[in-house]
């Protein structure tokens, strides 16, 4: 790879002067330090790779990070001595290793993990970043993931970037200058992509998701601001708001989903009551389409996690709408979204900071979206009681809208008796009987 073009000599000379390979970066690693990893689609997989092929002198290493898309190699079998995986927010790549005891998950609020950081809670010796190529002032952007990324390297002893012509620039506070690099290892490779849908999606399960898409649609006016996520589920509730006006986006993350939208002028952000006219979001998970789009686009502004996922900063937008969803929902409304049972599952992520961050919002709606049954109609997600060892993320105390294909429940002020008639009427169609008859028999209807 050959050095950005058009730089001035001086910047030129200072990028020229960071460069080394990624095993010479990697040797600056030692036994026992603590490493921040860029999180989401940003991983620096070469740097990864060089820090693995150094397993053998290494023990103890402490790797964090957010959700990581991709295949970990620190996770393979027999790296367990050398490297330790803490993870804020499981995917499919780590749930495994965390169920087996051979890497770790920390619960906590996305908006809160700077605070580990800041605080010296977690000391970090060394932070290992994905960025896009300097402008012509030296500075490089963090790209598709600035949210948890940035306060955290700006407290590491060490930073090693892989710099990368595919790293779209994203604007906003979301940049780093050279002088703060203390490696560059220059790369030319694809930054990872994730579908929106998945492949093994079924055609019936797109249908229900279609379904709750579209009653999630009815709760959104004009002139509403949105946290949308990645999945099936954002881009079903997009699919029905191309007749509305004016909508803005506040999210952790977006997707490819807000494209058309935004093209379309549905997205203006205009209405918007802070950031008047800017797609706020921490990190975005997507494929080319969506990282091109952002590159070099005014339009969007990237912001560290503690400020995205404020919810006193959520809340400053008014009609502020947060779409979440669950894995399961009991009588009373409280909502398990982290784990089945005892099983680790994902992650407390944003779904809190933005339920709070809507609830506190004027006119703002703070909703649950998710199918009212699982395991192809076998098993319901609206259930008597959480699953023992269920973890609690939104409780039912913060918990306002519900929404299921067969409609929506507004909980909020309503009686736990007046709850669970609610959930019932959206609940799946072969599971009433059973949920009323044990309402019944625990007095709650």
């Amino acid at each position: 790879m050959k050095p950005p073009k058009d730089l001035p000599l001086n910047v030129l000379n200072l990028y020229k002067k960071k460069v080394v390979s990624a095993g010479e970066a990697m040797q600056q690693i030692k036994s026992g330090d603590k490493i921040l990893v860029h999180s989401n689609c940003a991983i620096p997989f070469t740097l990864i790779n060089a820090l693995v092929e150094r397993k053998d002198d290494l023990r103890g290493v402490e790797i964090y990070h957010a959700l990581a898309v991709g295949e970990l190699p620190y996770l393979q079998p027999g790296m367990e001595e050398s490297f330790i995986h803490k993870s804020f927010f499981l995917g499919a790549n780590s749930r495994k290793a965390v169920e087996e005891g051979k890497a770790e998950f920390i619960p906590i609020f996305l908006s809160e993990i700077p605070k580990l950081f800041i605080s010296g809670e977690i000391k970090l010796d060394a932070a290992l970043i994905h960025v896009s190529p300097p402008d012509e002032h030296g500075f490089c952007t963090y790209g598709v993931e600035v949210g948890l990324t940035k306060t955290g390297t700006e407290r590491a002893k060490l930073v090693i970037a892989q710099v990368n012509p595919n790293m779209p620039r994203a604007l906003g506070d979301s940049f780093i200058h050279l002088s703060k690099i203390d490696h560059l290892v220059e790369v030319d490779e694809p930054i990872i992509e994730l579908p929106q849908v998945e492949s093994n999606v079924s055609t019936e399960l797109l249908r229900i998701y279609d379904s709750i898409g579209k009653n999630v649609a009815e709760l959104i006016e004009d002139g509403s601001t949105l946290q949308l996520g990645i999945g099936v589920l954002p881009d079903s509730v997009l699919k029905f708001l191309h007749n509305r006006e004016h909508l803005g986006v506040h999210s952790e993350l977006f997707s490819d989903g807000i494209i058309d939208l935004i093209e379309e002028g549905v997205i203006t952000n205009e209405k918007k009551s802070i950031h008047n006219g800017k797609v706020i979001a921490g990190f975005v998970i997507g494929t080319k389409r969506i990282y091109d789009f952002i590159d070099n686009n005014p339009i969007f502004e990237f912001h560290p996690t503690e400020y995205v996922n404020d919810p006193f900063i959520i809340s400053k937008n008014n009609k502020m709408v947060a779409i979440n969803s669950a894995i399961e929902i009991d009588l009373t409304g409280q909502v398990c979204a982290d784990s089945i049972g005892h099983k680790m599952y994902s992650g407390f992520g944003g779904q809190l900071d933005f339920i709070r961050g809507a609830s506190r919002s004027e006119g703002g709606k703070p909703i649950i979206a998710l199918p009212s049954a699982a395991k192809d109609s076998k098993l319901s997600r609206i259930v008597p009681h959480l699953k023992t060892g269920a973890g609690v993320v939104t409780t039912r105390g913060d918990v306002r809208y519900v929404v299921t294909e067969y409609g929506s429940a507004n909980l909020f002020g309503k009686t736990v008796r007046e709850r669970a008639k609610a959930l019932i009427e959206i609940s799946h169609p072969d599971f009433r009987d059973e949920l009323s008859k044990y309402a019944k028999e625990k007095n709650l209807i």
